[in-house]
């Protein structure tokens, strides 16, 4: 037998880490479509939720995922997202529901303090209203608990009560992966079956299926400015501020969400396997690097996830 190489043990190693996180994420879909009447999952076209949506197409089939596809739109999103949650969705015969922030401002249920604000945060009030139009009783995201401190606080069933709110201090063992899925009319769980994955997995994984993402998350030239640490993108909803320099820059989107919230970073990676060797010199996570709207403390966004936040 030859001697196995260097690379080749680390490949084998790499292979069997993605292989765990990957299995437990095809348990925890299939628990959910065996545990709930009218569950759905979220999918933005974004990075985690195409792992989401890969997991769930080795789990059930092409033409066969058990639950619907539910996209809650800004109205505010990047085109080739739109464009590629759209081609995704079709290409596996999902059915694919859209909801959008916009119909719940019509509707006098979302007030914006300004023209110009943000609708991030807003997609809680018609994700609930979805919630409620459907009957849903369980909607599984991609969130990690690597992203940020108040997720990772979070466990894999998230109980959500009749009014849509995650009770931190009321939450349910998970010991030995049982999961206590009860509930009663009126609420819901928010589940999680990336919750262990880490922002090097989902790219590794990325390379290894060959999953198509959306092109901004490869690089390409951008009209950016630099404000607060950050490469704002310009554009007609973030155009440049008095002073402000624009430059043309290589850039990708590490993370994919409102364009008013979200920033690229400055990189020369085209493809997965170069982004997992950025991903590996990183020094700040995905979102503090790359939200707008994310310089808040942790209790603020506790308070977004209680109030019904994904």
């Amino acid at each position: 037998m030859n001697a196995r190489t260097e690379p080749q043990l680390l490949q084998q190693l790499s292979n069997q880490h993605l292989n765990a996180l990957e299995e437990e994420a095809i348990f925890i879909l299939r628990e959910v479509a065996g545990s709930f009447e009218k569950p759905t999952l979220l999918f933005s076209g974004g990075k985690d939720s195409a792992v989401l949506l890969k997991c769930a197409e080795k789990a059930f089939g092409i033409g066969k995922i058990p639950y619907p596809l539910l996209m809650i739109d800004t109205g505010h999103n990047y085109q080739e997202v739109c464009d590629f949650r759209d081609a995704r969705a079709t290409e596996l015969g999902a059915k694919l529901i859209v909801r959008s922030v916009e119909d719940s401002m019509k509707r006098g249920t979302v007030r914006l303090a300004r023209p110009d604000e943000s609708r991030n945060v807003h997609q809680s009030v018609t994700l609930l209203e979805a919630i409620e139009e459907f009957q849903f009783d369980a909607l599984i995201g991609g969130a990690r608990r690597d992203e940020e401190k108040a997720r990772a606080k979070e466990r894999i069933f998230s109980h959500r009560d009749s009014f849509g709110q995650w009770q931190p201090k009321a939450q349910r063992p998970e010991l030995w992966s049982l999961f206590n899925t009860k509930i009663h009319p009126g609420e819901h769980f928010r589940v999680f079956p990336i919750s262990n994955w880490t922002e090097l997995d989902v790219w590794q994984y990325i390379a290894r299926e060959n999953i198509t993402l959306p092109s901004i998350y490869y690089t390409h030239k951008r009209p950016v400015v630099e404000r607060r640490g950050l490469l704002v993108p310009i554009t007609p909803l973030t155009p440049a501020k008095d002073g402000e320099v624009i430059e043309e820059r290589d850039v990708r989107f590490r993370t994919v969400g409102d364009i008013t919230c979200t920033a690229p970073v400055a990189s020369l990676a085209a493809n997965a396997e170069d982004i997992v060797l950025e991903t590996l010199t990183a020094e700040i996570s995905e979102r503090g690097a790359t939200r707008m709207d994310d310089k808040t403390s942790e209790a603020s966004m506790e308070k977004r996830k209680k109030e019904g936040y994904f």
